[in-house]
């Protein structure tokens, strides 16, 4: 069997101290999962059930590249993100067994064209043009499991050219990673190469042509992001 067109070619974002690459399927993200960031974005930060959207997985971006300038908005926002990457998934997986199928951790930030975003949550539409726009998914290079164990404490934090906007830590998740990875494995089969961004903290805010954004998390490192002209 042959394809009509060429395939695309398969989405991956680095490994750390490797030239080895990690392929992903699928990237879910996790939404308001900082009660501080929820209640900057008008929402109440009680323990709800999480809820999720998705970027394709084409939207990776790899750590030190310049993003142009998104067409379409004029409120082009950063979100520092603890990144999940999976080696394994499955269907209704017990919390207790979510951290055995993670194959690592890494630095993210999911960019977002707020004022889309905005407007399509407060007429009740889809957000996927909002979040899920080429090139809105940074993600650093991915320090597996084996070497980095599996965060749950420790600063995260987010500057725009030095100045720090984003200053959390990890243990501030309303939802942590094994019950993200429980509850979503409920309503899809999650697979390898499946990747969760968990939720930004509070101080989320817009970015310009010429800004450099630099996203940090303890044990994980840190990346860089330059926003170029406008696309």
């Amino acid at each position: 069997m042959g394809y009509v067109i060429d395939p695309a070619p398969q989405a991956s974002v680095a490994v750390a101290g490797s030239e080895d690459r990690f392929p992903v399927r699928r990237i879910y993200c996790v939404g308001r999962n900082y009660a501080a960031h929820a209640r900057e974005m008008g929402k109440d930060p009680d323990r709800e059930p999480p809820f999720f959207f998705a970027k394709p997985a084409n939207a990776v971006v790899d750590d030190n590249e310049t993003v142009a300038y998104p067409p379409q908005t004029e409120n082009f926002h950063y979100e520092a993100e603890l990144i999940v990457a999976l080696a394994s998934g499955g269907v209704n997986i017990p919390e207790d067994e979510a951290e055995s199928h993670i194959w690592g951790y890494a630095v993210g930030n999911d960019l977002t064209r707020r004022d889309i975003q905005l407007k399509a949550r407060d007429q009740g539409r889809p957000w996927d043009m909002g979040k899920g726009f080429d090139r809105s998914a940074v993600i650093g290079p991915l320090h597996p499991v084996s070497e980095v164990g599996h965060p749950s404490k420790g600063s995260i934090k987010l500057t725009v050219n030095g100045e720090v906007k984003q200053d959390a830590d990890l243990e501030e998740l309303i939802w942590s990673v094994p019950e993200i990875i429980s509850y979503l494995s409920g309503l899809v089969e999650l697979k390898a190469g499946d990747v969760i961004m968990t939720g930004t903290p509070a101080g989320v805010g817009a970015m310009v042509p010429g800004d450099v954004c630099v996203v940090s998390i303890d044990g994980l490192g840190q990346i860089t992001t330059t926003i170029g002209p406008k696309a």
